[in-house]
């Protein structure tokens, strides 16, 4: 198929980066290159698992390549987030599933390299992940940056407090590091798509009765179950943020939000503030915008998409993860 946006996806797979692994698979729109994956979430092997049980779910397991990445962040300890993701990162759903899938032998950011190199100008990098692998990729390789479409990263705030420390976005803060390497790199287009718009994306058990196909609701249903209990503990509200899914969306359509440019720069040698991303919106700083900021989104559109996207999934899956016509 003609037409499709090239992509890869780079994922620490817990709950809502495999709704967003969902959502670019189910959206029709989107050349998926491959999936690469990170230590974040969960640990690098449970992220890589949690991929292929998507994929398998999808039954898309033969089409699309996994590679694995960094099995820690650039030089600090890997922090999880169990508490919202539950032990294995999908809050227990799948769990019975036989995987049959395996990552390739190519590493991660080797496959970033190579295949932005070979489609020059054309492979967006969705990251919904910490961002280790494209931090390492550009060590390797720094005019990557002249040769990516796009680079949309979830991640950050701006404009509203952390959801792992009062400042800081947790893939920011898990490497904090990595996010100022990939912000300093020159990318020409790089998309911050953080809490200030992630939080207003919201995924409700009204919303999850809306999905047709019962072996994808009964997922969603049963991943984003302590996800959301999480949520209305801390928030007050019965829902959970589609985080990692609003990047995949901007990368289906830019009118879901809107972006504004600014320099941003993160901070990594504060006791209190590690991981927060610091947008000049006044330009204090005086040095030229490395990222268009999203600061508005159009959340009923964008969820109207990502439930007719889930829809339409051409054949219905099994609970195993393979499909009556087979």
């Amino acid at each position: 198929m003609t037409g499709r946006k090239k992509v890869i996806l780079d994922v620490d797979t817990g709950v809502d980066d495999a709704l967003a692994i969902m959502l670019a698979v189910t959206s029709g729109q989107l050349d998926i290159l491959g999936i690469t994956t990170v230590s974040g979430n969960v640990s690098l092997d449970q992220a890589t698992l949690n991929t292929c049980k998507i994929l398998e779910l999808l039954g898309v397991s033969g089409q699309i390549p996994v590679f694995r990445g960094a099995d820690k962040p650039l030089v600090r300890d890997t922090v999880f987030e169990h508490r919202v993701h539950g032990s294995d990162g999908i809050g227990g759903a799948l769990a019975d599933m036989a995987v049959t899938k395996r990552a390739e032998a190519e590493r991660a950011e080797d496959f970033i390299i190579r295949q932005v190199l070979a489609h020059s100008g054309e492979v967006t990098l969705i990251m919904t992940a910490p961002l280790t692998n494209l931090a390492r990729a550009l060590h390797k390789c720094p005019e990557l940056t002249q040769h990516a479409a796009e680079v949309i990263v979830m991640g950050g705030v701006v404009q509203g407090f952390g959801n792992i420390t009062p400042t800081a976005e947790y893939n920011m803060y898990v490497d904090p590091e990595a996010a100022k390497l990939v912000l300093a790199a020159g990318f020409p287009q790089l998309t911050l798509v953080g809490l200030d718009v992630t939080r207003r994306a919201l995924l409700s058990a009204e919303d999850i009765a809306k999905l047709r196909i019962p072996a994808v609701r009964e997922y969603v249903e049963r991943s984003t179950a302590d996800y959301r209990t999480r949520y209305f503990e801390r928030n007050g509200v019965q829902a959970c943020a589609l985080h990692d899914p609003l990047a995949v969306g901007v990368a289906l359509n830019r009118e879901f939000v809107n972006v504004q440019k600014y320099y941003v720069d993160v901070e990594t040698r504060s006791e209190l503030c590690d991981g927060q991303t610091v947008c000049d919106f006044q330009n204090r700083l005086d040095k030229p915008a490395n990222a268009g900021v999203c600061l508005e989104v159009d959340a009923p559109a964008f969820l109207e998409c990502f439930i007719n996207s889930l829809n339409s999934l051409n054949q219905e899956p099994k609970k195993d993860g393979s499909h009556e016509n087979e």
